[in-house]
């Protein structure tokens, strides 16, 4: 949901806690599925019933399942058969609910993963973030995606002395320990960093390459290809939820005892040799050994409609990550080369308000049908009407202006901080590309092909993927004792 990435995931969230807010019967609809009502692959399904068979079951349709689906058909060693389940419509977790922002970190998150896990790998991070970015773009530029893909400068603004202090200790630090900081921009001078950012109050100013773009249309164009294989190689079944996964036994196995796997759906059950969990934040659901490993949790995104005055030669022409007090975040998408409208996501102020209210409600963890949280919405009005009201932003400049909705999105935190990629420890067969901490935009074009080259015999070297991101028997017991924090 937009680039949660802080230097301190920490939040601190204010003193009350809000009353229940109005819940929907389903899901609520985001910018991007409001915007694909028409589009027939939303309620997909390949075959009228579920195939009893495949080589390969893939339980997700977001952007990890998709590319993994494609890059397994398009390889030199393709499975027979891929069958893709998704609960409800395509692509209507995260990848269909975030800000629409590929945003690499460049060097904000450094000294956080440095302390967790060293200096090598905060760097193959960073690294691992680039090359993550330039091939999404390369690929929707191949392909000729239509897809508002926009590549251009994204602004971190720091609006404090402390934050900007914090954020130069971090930069130098990058520096120090040979980073590549030579495509990051640090505006230092007070009046340039708010004549760049359009921030009256900004202290100082970060900026590189970055890219945003419709990412529900990156995931039909891959789907649309995996179902020209034709229906006996790919199947794709929407409105299929996958109950439970289980061993087969060597009755249900049709060659001979060789193990195979059950994927019990409430429409029907699949065998499959090899099952991919490209179920992120719902994860745990099917897994229990992930309990406490893979923790969903809702984030708020917001959609806002600019006046005239910050509109045609006026309108926003970078994306942000603007730094507030308390490690709190706006990630700010102004969507500048298309339609205009702003998408707010990230870690605002009002998101500890959230975190706290799901605490007391777990059993709204897993409900995007979530809308109207005044604390985050406020948080948005109320930073917008002080930083851009000078610049003539008026919320209330008349109808079909302002802010004008929300939606929730689920996401996947791990408690390490880090996605879990690779196979399925003691379970021969059973694969996972998961826990994207709300930063997946930036790590799954890289991470499901690198999951792809494992399933094909390839080694974790050969992924160029950092080492911290491999599923290991020892990670997960590590994790297991962790406390997820959530931002």
């Amino acid at each position: 949901m937009g680039n949660s990435s802080s230097l301190n995931t920490t939040v601190t969230s204010r003193d009350h806690v809000p009353p229940p807010f109005p819940k929907a019967k389903g899901q609520s609809l985001s910018y991007w599925l409001q915007g694909v009502r028409a589009n027939p692959l939303l309620d997909h399904m390949t075959t009228e019933d579920v195939p009893k068979e495949a080589e390969v079951v893939i339980i997700g349709s977001g952007m990890t399942g998709a590319l993994t689906a494609f890059t397994l058909l398009s390889s030199s060693n393709p499975p027979s058969s891929i069958v893709m389940f998704e609960a409800r419509e395509l692509c209507s977790g995260a990848t269909g609910r975030n800000a629409g922002h590929c945003k690499p970190d460049q060097w904000r998150g450094y000294s956080k993963y440095k302390s967790m896990v060293g200096k090598e790998q905060a760097l193959k991070i960073l690294a691992n973030e680039q090359e993550t970015f330039e091939k999404l773009v390369s690929y929707v530029k191949e392909e000729g995606i239509d897809c508002d893909l926009w590549v251009g400068q994204t602004l971190d603004v720091a609006m404090t002395e402390e934050i900007a202090t914090r954020c130069a200790e971090n930069y130098t630090q990058l520096e120090a320990d040979g980073g590549n900081v030579s495509k990051v921009e640090w505006i230092k001078d007070r009046d340039e960093a708010r004549k760049r950012s359009r921030v009256p109050n900004a202290v100082s100013v970060f900026s590189w390459e970055a890219g945003s773009f419709y990412p529900w249309k990156v995931v039909a164009h891959m789907i649309k290809k995996c179902l020209a294989y034709g229906n006996d190689k790919f199947n794709l079944q929407t409105w299929t939820t996958v109950k439970s996964v289980t061993k087969s036994t060597p009755d249900s196995a049709k060659e001979g005892n060789e193990e195979k796997w059950i994927v019990e759906t409430d429409r029907g059950s699949t065998i499959a040799k090899t099952v991919v969990f490209a179920s992120n934040a719902y994860t745990a659901a099917l897994l229990p050994e992930f309990t406490g490993v893979v923790v969903p949790h809702p984030h708020m995104c917001t959609k806002l409609i600019p006046p005239p005055a910050f509109s045609g030669s006026k309108a926003l022409q970078n994306t942000y990550g603007v730094l507030v007090p308390n490690n709190a975040l706006f990630s700010i998408n102004p969507r500048s080369s298309t339609d205009g409208i702003v998408l707010f996501g990230g870690s605002n102020p009002g998101q500890g308000e959230l975190i706290k209210w799901v605490k007391e409600h777990p059993e709204d963890r897993v409900n995007d049908g979530l809308s109207g949280f005044k604390p985050v919405s406020d948080a948005v009005r109320e930073w917008v009407g002080k930083e851009w009201k000078e610049s003539g932003l008026d919320l209330n400049a008349g109808p079909g202006q302002g802010v004008d909705y929300q939606w929730s999105g689920i996401i996947g935190f791990t408690s390490d901080g880090l996605p879990l990629i690779g196979p399925i420890p003691n379970k021969s067969g059973l694969w996972m590309c998961a826990g994207h901490n709300g930063h997946g935009m930036a790590r799954i074009f890289t991470a499901a092909p690198g999951l792809v080259h494992l399933m094909q015999g390839g080694t974790w070297e050969e992924t160029n993927l950092p080492e911290c991101f491999e599923l290991t028997e020892e990670r997960l017991e590590r994790m297991r004792g962790m406390e997820v924090v959530e931002d």
